[in-house]
């Protein structure tokens, strides 16, 4: 097998230890092999830096092993070519395993080139992407508050929910204050506090906040809306940090602002996910692949089996999922006709990831070329076969009883 890296080291990374493995050439031109521990703390990882540069390694490879690999690559990547690749994919043979062996047999694959690496984004794209993450995070967690808030009115036989489509809206808000300081006021005087078309909802509202709010129950609506409160503070001061994170990346941002069922949020995750070279990816399908929106391929004996989808970059998958059901909500598109196209046969989960596979791929060509989205119109399909829904209607009518004269109207 041919040798493609002739200095190169393994690095099999836990919590507290790095075992380190270099292959590498000595003065005499003998290859030889050295195996070596260090810490984890930032000055045992800068001695590691020196002991590989003491070999002349040019090649790292190691693990994504959760997130003990960010310091170490942080520390290394200024110096040598590092390589983070799957665990999965470099898996060792069953019954020879540890940590030296891990190191060693990275580093032996890495020397023949047997290592894929998996793609690790420049710095400025790395704090992007920690930032829209660490949102996205604040933002379930507001979720789950609003749903325990929930529980505890449903305790209290109260039905706001029942009635107003966001119970923390503002007037949904101001009704639930006032049923956490125990104000003294009837449900009829609550449901006066409605804004906006929710007036049109007072009787509805008067039997609704009609219950048995007990203390407890007061106390416990109290802290979920002081928690609530908090976290919208904070995934305020997230957006308002992001935004001055994603200054390098604005263009791309406001193109992707474009794409219906894209707003700022998802557009800004989607650009901290792939960035905005696009020469990382071969083609559009490449990147869907990397997502995990594309069908997978499981083929034997010319038999196609399941195709399901990869696991992908779990973030980035989520967020076109959420932007696929927003798209399939919108009037007149290309992409709502499309999930409707495929909802019908495939179901409302294949459609939503067809349409967020859609989604990635206008999101490729626009960062690629620089141009804003440009829509097809929801009657694209139609246009595509016009003959075969002609006949598709016609065979719909004649079935219901009827019969049917065809004439092409005049240009």
């Amino acid at each position: 097998m041919d040798v493609l890296n002739m200095r190169c080291a393994g690095l099999d990374v836990h919590k507290k230890v790095v075992v380190a493995a270099v292959i590498a050439l000595d003065a005499q031109g003998r290859l030889c092999r050295e195996t070596r521990s260090f810490g984890t703390m930032t000055a045992e990882l800068l001695t590691l830096s020196d002991w590989l540069s003491c070999y002349g390694v040019t090649h790292v490879a190691m693990e994504s092993t959760g997130e003990y690999w960010k310091p170490i690559y942080n520390i290394l990547e200024s110096n040598f070519a590092v390589l983070l690749c799957n665990a999965q994919h470099v898996a060792n043979v069953p019954g020879r395993k540890t940590d030296v062996n891990d190191a060693e047999w990275l580093a032996e694959l890495l020397r023949h080139g047997l290592v894929k690496a998996s793609f690790v984004p420049p710095q400025e794209q790395r704090e992007l992407r920690e930032l829209t993450r660490m949102r996205t995070t604040f933002v379930h967690e507001r979720v789950n508050l609003v749903n325990r808030l929930q529980k505890v009115l449903e305790s209290a036989n109260i039905k706001l929910a029942s009635v107003a489509t966001d119970v923390m809206g503002v007037s949904g808000r101001a009704m639930l204050e006032a049923l956490a300081t125990n104000q003294g006021s009837s449900a009829q005087e609550m449901a006066e506090l409605a804004q906006g078309r929710l007036r049109n909802k007072r009787e509805a509202l008067a039997q609704a906040l009609e219950g048995r709010v007990r203390p407890h129950h007061r106390f416990l609506l109290t802290e979920l809306l002081c928690q609530i409160d908090s976290l919208d503070e904070t995934i305020a001061r997230c957006n308002a940090q992001i935004e001055a994170y994603r200054r390098p990346f604005e263009e791309a941002v406001l193109l992707l602002d474009t794409i219906p069922g894209v707003g700022p949020a998802v557009a800004e995750v989607i650009v901290a996910e792939i960035g905005v070279d696009m020469s990382r990816f071969p083609s559009a399908k490449h990147l869907a692949a990397w997502a995990g929106v594309a069908p997978g391929n499981n083929e034997s004996a010319g038999k196609h089996r399941s195709g399901k989808t990869r696991h992908g970059d779990r973030s980035l998958k989520t967020t076109l999922i959420q932007a696929a059901h927003a798209a399939s909500h919108t009037k007149g598109t290309y992409l709502a006709a499309q999930y409707r196209r495929l909802s019908a046969r495939r179901g409302v989960r294949k459609a939503a990831v067809a349409v967020a596979h859609s989604i990635l791929e206008i999101a490729y060509y626009l960062i690629q070329r620089h141009e804003p989205y440009r829509e097809l119109g929801a009657n694209y399909f139609d246009q595509l076969r016009p003959e075969a829904v002609t006949k598709r209607l016609v065979r719909r009518l004649e079935q219901l009883g009827y019969t049917v004269a065809l004439q092409a109207q005049a240009a």
